[in-house]
């Protein structure tokens, strides 16, 4: 009886990894899966199986005793480019990542892995027929763009890793500071386009009246003042990579002027009347939610398709408070660096930092550890140091309106607040009613006083029944006060 392929029926599957128990676990669980596997503690024993034509598939980790799994991948990919190779890192970067994609390999999982996922991706590379290889560029230099090593940056290493060899565009999503120039740097820096110019714009720091102008170029005597040429920033990051920060506040006739470059390929300057044909990779970023400023009108549907051809969300720091540590180390050693002496943090006051809120993210974490290198002559920073010092950046924080802060981001902070502050990161239970509790206090006490204690008006405003806001100023103990309004 013959067995279908399409199930990946006896299948043999090498795997090399120096790991007694990881080489268990996926020896039972691809057994089960209908494989046969081979199993190897080092690299050598892998290579001459491989050499000698066996094998559908390979899993290999990178640190073995005797051979690094990514150089092993490289020499399989020119002696067997069809075989499909899967690579397993503890050392989970995003270099790590990038390394494995540009040697040629079928996919990245940093360890710990997840057995289900795993298995789906052994089905499909055995299903793929394609050789699937990368495209071998220049190796990236060894320095780490992006720092952490928790799921939510795992997820995104791997998806770096996979558009290097593309230009897709690119739309990056994250509150600010949590490094969404960074990311797209990462993406120039180590992609197709390295060797050209890398343009950074961040679109709510120019004038709205300028922002066509300042994309586009523009010619002599196009507006007043225009007393020279003036070259763009599309013709400046020509055969590179261009960066729309905060694409949010792009004004509508600039995004209209935008969706025909991304259409066509072409744009013309302010005044001009040439087309003007661009190669450019385009990577947009807002800390809003684009699919909202769609919704409400205030960014183009179309041209909000074009550019979220391939989303990436950066978590904010409360959601990967693991990579906590190894942040600290990194701007610490950065530090010292230029000049600050290098210090470390004890326990208490590490864990300070793991349970702080973290509004600002990383770019908030980042001046701490600077001012903490820069302020203190201790070599170990303790817990009432950094206790002070994240009081004091509090006040300075909350003194003055956020206004930038959208209402959702408000109520996310408080929230996040709540959590950092509860036993075990948890709150007690009922948070969903008393969330709703506090919030409807002053929403109706606000409504109104702006009304002047005009309740037929304020329910009108609210959108509530008239009996339904007495019964909620009952409630709440609501002051009704009548006025002027």
């Amino acid at each position: 009886m013959r067995i279908s392929m399409k199930n990946n029926a006896l299948k043999k599957i090498l795997i090399a990894d120096d790991d007694r128990a990881i080489r268990t676990v996926l020896e039972r669980a691809l057994g089960r899966a209908g494989h046969k596997v081979k199993l190897a503690s080092n690299g050598r024993t892998l290579w001459s199986w491989v050499a000698d034509g066996e094998g559908d598939l390979v899993i290999t980790d990178v640190v073995m005793p005797d051979e690094n799994g990514l150089d092993l991948v490289q020499r399989i990919r020119e002696v067997r480019p069809n075989l499909k190779v899967i690579v397993m890192s503890a050392q989970s970067t995003l270099l790590t990542a990038v390394k494995a994609n540009e040697r040629g390999a079928y996919e990245y999982l940093p360890k710990p892995f997840d057995l289900t996922e795993l298995i789906g991706v052994v089905d499909r590379a055995l299903q793929d027929t394609s050789d699937g290889g990368g495209s071998a560029p220049k190796e990236p230099e060894e320095q780490l763009p992006l720092i952490g090593r928790s799921p939510a940056m795992q997820n995104i290493y791997r998806t770096l890793a996979r558009l290097m060899t593309t230009d897709l565009t690119v739309m990056i999503t994250g509150e600010s500071g949590t490094g969404k120039e960074l990311v797209a740097r990462a993406l120039h820096d180590y992609g197709k386009r390295r060797n050209g110019p890398f343009i950074a714009i961040n679109m709510a720091a120019i004038p709205r009246d300028l922002v066509e102008a300042e994309l586009f170029g523009h010619e002599r005597g196009a507006f007043t003042g225009a007393t020279a040429r003036g070259i763009g920033r599309f013709e400046q990051a020509e055969r590179g990579t261009l960066f729309l920060d905060e694409i949010g506040d792009m004004p509508l006739d600039a995004q209209t002027r935008l969706l025909r470059v991304l259409q066509n390929g072409e744009y013309t300057t302010v005044g001009g009347r040439t087309p003007v044909k661009t190669d450019v990779r385009i990577i947009a970023a807002t800390h809003r939610d684009p699919g909202r400023h769609v919704k409400n009108g205030h960014f183009r549907e179309d041209l909000y398709y074009r550019l979220n051809v391939v989303p990436i969300r950066l978590p904010p720091l409360r959601e990967r408070v693991q990579d906590i540590p190894e942040l600290v180390e990194h701007f610490f050693a950065r530090g010292a660096e230029d000049g600050l002496p290098f210090k470390t943090l004890d326990s208490s006051a590490l864990d300070l930092l793991l349970n702080h809120g973290w509004s600002g993210n990383v770019r908030e974490l980042e001046n701490l550890v600077q001012r903490l290198a820069a302020l203190y002559s201790d070599e170990v920073i303790t817990a009432e140091i950094v206790g002070m010092e994240l009081v004091d950046a509090q006040a300075i924080g909350t003194s003055g309106e956020l206004d930038d802060e959208t209402f959702a981001e408000a109520v996310e902070r408080h929230l996040a607040k709540t959590f950092a502050s509860s036993q075990g990161g948890l709150p007690q239970t009922g948070l969903y009613t008393r969330v709703l509790h506090e919030m409807e206090r002053p929403l109706i006490a606000l409504t109104l006083s702006a009304t002047g204690g005009n309740q037929i008006k304020a329910a009108e405003i609210l959108g509530l029944n008239r009996n339904t806001l007495r019964k909620k100023i009952r409630e709440l103990d609501i002051e009704v006060v009548r006025g002027p309004r």
